[in-house]
Parts: C-alpha cells; structure tokens; sequence
C-alpha cells in the first residue's frame, strides 16, 4: 500500500460512527438546477449507506463524507425506510439528485432491489436523476437494468475524475483509479445513451495555486469531447482527512474564490458546449474557499448564478483589493511553497 493510501487509512483509526438512526437519511432540499437548458427546482437527496468502498479501504485525501456513514452494513429495509422518508418531502420535481457518499451502483452500498425500486418511485414523476460512482462500478449489466427502468427519460451518471492527471489522482489525492478507467467508464454510460458528468476538484493537497488552476483547466480540455456536464468541487477541510491534518498545521489553504472564476471563465471558452457547474461548500469560510470577508458573498453569488446561467459576463466587474495578494501568490509561490498560507489566510 501507497504511504498516501497508509496515512489517508491511519487517520480513520480511532474514528467512530456517529450513533445514528439507519432509517434516517442524512438529509434532504430542494435547489435550483439546469434541466434541458432551463432553470429548475431539483430535489436533492442524500442517503445514509455503509460508505463508500475505497473510504471504507483508505479513502481520498480531501473526502470526510465518511463522517456521516454508518460504516456497518444498512439493511435493505432500512434504505427504503430512508426512502419512505424523503418521498414524504418530495415535491415532485422534476430533477432528483441523490447522493449516498459513495457510490450508488455499488452492491455493497446500495442493493440492485432497492435502486430498481427508487428509481421505479422517481420516473413516475422526475424527468432525469442523477447519482455518482466510481468507474468500478459503472458495468453494462447494471446500466442495461436502469435503462429498462426509465425508458426514454434521463439519467445521469456522476465520477469524481477530480483530474486527468494520474500522478496528481494517486499521490496527491489517492483516487485509487486512472485516466483509462474513467474514460472506459464514460464509454460504458454513453452506449447507454445516459449523461455523463465528471467531477474535477479544485486544488488538491501537495500542489500550488497556480497549479490548481492549470491543472483543472488542462482537465476540462482534456474531458471536454467525453462529458456532457463538468461539476467542479473547490477543496474544502473536512474532518479525518490528510487535508485536515495538513490544515491543522498551516500546509493548506483551500483555494481562492479567484481561482475558481479563473477557471470557469477559461473552461467556457475552451468547452463552450459544456454545462459547468461549481458548487462551493463551505464557501466563504476558513475552511472553504475563500477569498476575504468583504468579498466573498459577492464571488460566490456570481459562481452561483454562472452554475445556472452559463454566462460569463457575470463576472465582469468583480474586484476586490484582496485580489493583489491572491495574483502576489501565483507570482511567489514556487518560490516560497508553504509558506503563503501563513500570510493570506
């Protein structure tokens, strides 16, 4: 095992699970999305599972959604429980996320009888759902079992690609997967005739801000004739993770909201026919991206209305003079790496 893959696994050691109710998802809302081009109310659900596969195993270096798993094997009846609950809150809109902190075609997470029944319940009335896996996992078998669920409706498949650089997935993320896994992947979903949306996280541990920026520009590029969607994921601190540790001690700064407008505004013009998204959790705050206390609510609305607008003019205009400091770091990092995050916070 990798020394990344052993500390990423250490520092789950002494974690606990929270005592929680299986029959309880994590949580549920409503939110607005893109759906055939327009402005939508999408019911998000998120579902309390054993966890993920590889967080089970090590898990990636930024990834703390481990924290709300159960980490022990969730029944059957107590996912359709879960079930049960957040359909009492749907409102029968026409887009439906769901998210299980893993995987949702794996077995081991959720069984082939409780997708067939949520998806049966959702296509009644949702127009598209979309859920995440890894690559692993996404087989035609499966997928030839949803399409004869959903018929001619929409689905969407979400892999966390985070990069199109495998020596930044291995040794600065610890994805446990390649380039070439991904793209066979993808390759399985579009024979499906499904959408395909790839998650790329902006600046993972161990690389510079500046490099952060290429290095998800680059993937754009690189992605942009395989995906239909690209959902970009800015790193945030969470709990029990090696960007924690190393955000303990001063060795990370999650990314500037700066970066992430950089980075829309060039992949637009690179892949124009793409939808992107990025939504900024933790936004704003210390441990999420952020730029200063007097600007930052105004560069994460503009985010937020370019996720759904596709429109970058909205980001005309936008100036702060915290923006020196951020192009001072791209300037200066190379040569003083690990110590800018002391200066700007």
């Amino acid at each position: 095992m990798k020394k990344l893959a052993e500390f990423s696994k250490d520092l789950k050691k002494d974690f606990k699970p929270k005592n929680i109710n299986p029959r309880e998802p994590v949580k549920c809302w409503s939110e607005k999305d893109v759906l055939h081009g327009k402005i939508v109310d999408a019911f998000v659900i998120i579902f309390r599972t054993r966890g993920c596969s590889w967080a089970l195993n090590s898990g990636c270096s930024m990834c703390g959604y481990f924290n709300d798993s159960s980490w022990s094997k969730i029944s059957d009846e107590d996912l359709l429980a879960q079930f049960d609950t957040v359909m009492q809150r749907y409102d029968g809109q026409r887009f439906v996320k769901i998210f299980n902190s893993g995987s949702f075609l794996d077995d081991g997470e959720v069984s082939q009888k409780v997708r067939k029944k949520i998806l049966e319940q959702l296509y009644k009335k949702a127009d598209k759902v979309s859920v995440e896996s890894r690559p692993e996992f996404v087989t035609n078998q499966k997928l030839t079992e949803i399409k004869n669920i959903i018929g001619s409706k929409t689905f969407e498949v979400g892999i966390g690609l985070e990069t199109a650089d495998d020596f930044i997935r291995e040794y600065c993320i610890n994805k446990g997967f390649t380039f070439k896994d991904y793209k066979k992947a993808a390759n399985v979903v579009k024979k499906h005739g499904f959408s395909l949306k790839t998650y790329i996280l902006i600046k993972p541990p161990f690389i510079s801000e500046k490099k952060a920026i290429d290095d998800a520009i680059q993937t754009v590029d690189k992605i942009k004739n395989v995906t239909d969607v690209v959902s970009f994921n800015p790193c945030n601190v969470q709990r029990n993770t090696v960007v924690d540790f190393l955000w303990k001690r001063r060795e990370y700064r999650p990314p500037w909201l700066f970066s992430i407008v950089e980075i829309l505004k060039k992949s637009k013009e690179i892949a124009n026919n793409l939808l992107l998204k990025c939504d900024v959790a933790g936004g704003g705050n210390i441990r999420g991206a952020h730029n200063c206390k007097s600007c930052d609510k105004m560069y994460l609305k503009a985010i937020s209305d370019f996720s759904l607008k596709q429109d970058i003019k909205i980001f005309n205009n936008l100036e702060c003079e915290c923006r020196e400091k951020w192009l001072d770091q791209l300037d200066i990092e190379d040569l003083g790496f690990g110590s800018l995050v002391n200066m700007y916070g």
